[in-house]
């Protein structure tokens, strides 16, 4: 035993443990995903998200505003459309007039120096609730008519003005079928973030509720990914890094660390974990019953995630996290 090792002589004080931290966390790191819901002065609570809401465009402006104002650079929309608009092909999706295309242009009017990700997927849209296209006869996910759909949703908030893409169905080669649509389209500056490894996961009940948009049928689990599998997600990596994608996400981040960990060992992109509603959710329940200090879990939580890998963090907590971290 070397005696001359004390490892706790770095542990002494705060400002010591503060000047050695390998690990730091600030409102930079930080990703907001908001709901947007039709109406005005409309603020509808999340039951299954305590502290969450569908906001109405006016009202999430002025989130969008405070948001920025703690040092969140980059907001997630995600819609919240009436069933009455929903349809087989998600025509509404790329409707130019329709409710997410007028919140990115209000968005980026009021407040153009925050990054604005937006959803590419076709369950808020959908009838059906799936991600893609459903095959009336077998009930199958129809993989390549699918990208069809999201290349037009996903030029539609382009020209809206989103930064950055984000394809979150799982379709097969949908980064580099998008990526050679904003090429061709004059949008090379745009970004895509990936949801490279998305688990067909239970911790994303919450976030089903919060867009009424759970699938009228089956379950999700031919194109979201088998829990089980590791060397999958590399696959995915390899292919999203290869067809044009700039960012790769984790998804759900906490239940699949070991997974953000092995692709950073693999990849030299911007990695993105996302600490997902399930885990809000659990976080937010134990902390109403007292049973864990919600300010503490919350930190630490956001902390394994850049330990692991991350460079970036989608959290709910994220308002919460900037206001104490500033």
């Amino acid at each position: 035993m070397n005696k001359q090792i004390r490892p706790r002589r770095r542990r002494v004080s705060e400002s010591m443990r503060n000047l050695v931290s390998e690990t730091r966390l600030t409102p930079n790191d930080l990703i907001a995903p908001l709901f947007v819901m039709e109406g005005n002065g409309q603020k509808q609570a999340i039951a299954s998200m305590p502290g969450q809401f569908r906001m109405s465009q006016d009202l999430l402006i002025k989130e969008v505003v405070e948001l920025r104002e703690r040092g969140i650079n980059c907001v997630s929309l995600f819609p919240a459309i009436s069933d009455s608009l929903k349809t087989k092909y998600a025509e509404e999706s790329w409707n130019p007039e329709g409710l997410f295309p007028k919140t990115i242009r209000e968005i980026k009017d009021k407040c153009p120096d925050i990054l604005v990700m937006t959803d590419v997927a076709m369950d808020p849209y959908s009838s059906d609730g799936h991600d893609g296209i459903v095959d009336d006869q077998t009930g199958t996910i129809l993989n390549d008519e699918t990208l069809e759909i999201l290349a037009k949703m996903a030029l539609c908030q382009l020209q809206a003005g989103s930064d950055i893409l984000g394809p979150s169905d799982m379709m097969d080669h949908r980064v580099g079928f998008l990526r050679k649509i904003m090429d061709e389209s004059g949008f090379q500056d745009r970004m895509i973030m990936s949801y490279t490894a998305k688990y067909a996961s239970a911790f994303y009940g919450p976030f089903r509720d919060a867009l009424e948009s759970a699938p009228k049928s089956g379950d999700k689990k031919t194109y979201q990914m088998d829990p089980g599998n590791v060397r999958e997600a590399l696959i995915e990596m390899e292919q999203d890094e290869a067809e044009g994608a700039d960012i790769l996400m984790v998804k759900p981040g906490l239940a699949y660390l070991d997974i953000l960990s092995k692709m950073r060992e693999k990849t030299n992109l911007p990695l993105a974990a996302y600490n997902v509603s399930g885990t809000y959710a659990m976080v937010k329940a134990a902390s109403e019953k007292g049973w864990i200090n919600e300010e503490q879990v919350v930190f630490e939580m956001l902390t394994s995630f850049k330990r692991a890998g991350a460079d970036m963090i989608l959290t709910y907590f994220s308002k919460e996290v900037a206001e104490q971290l500033n």
